[in-house]
């Protein structure tokens, strides 16, 4: 149950564009049957050298999320920003803009 859930997940994922974001709200709605923690589980579930482009997933309020083992949220910026998505001064991303 749990693996095809996280299937449905990553494929969501997977259709965020570069240099977009998509909050873990957004992807639970359009994966359907989970909720946005279930998200958040799946993303943290997934390797940083995995194909799932999980540096996509933000919070609602447009801030990245600290991954449940601690990892700083440096390397998902970076991410992000190679890609074009642009972060305010107070480290937000405009949802309007990049969603």
């Amino acid at each position: 149950m749990k693996e095809s859930m996280y299937c449905r997940i990553y494929s969501v994922v997977n259709m965020v564009p570069p240099g977009k974001v998509a909050t873990y709200g957004q992807i639970a709605r359009i994966a359907g049957r989970c909720s946005a923690r279930n998200v958040g589980y799946a993303m943290s579930s997934v390797s940083s050298d995995s194909d799932v482009p999980w540096h996509r997933v933000i919070n609602s309020r447009g801030r990245i999320s600290v991954r449940s083992h601690g990892e700083e949220c440096t390397a998902q910026s970076r991410m992000l920003e190679s890609e074009g998505v642009v972060f305010s001064d107070g480290g937000t991303v405009d949802l309007e803009s990049f969603g």
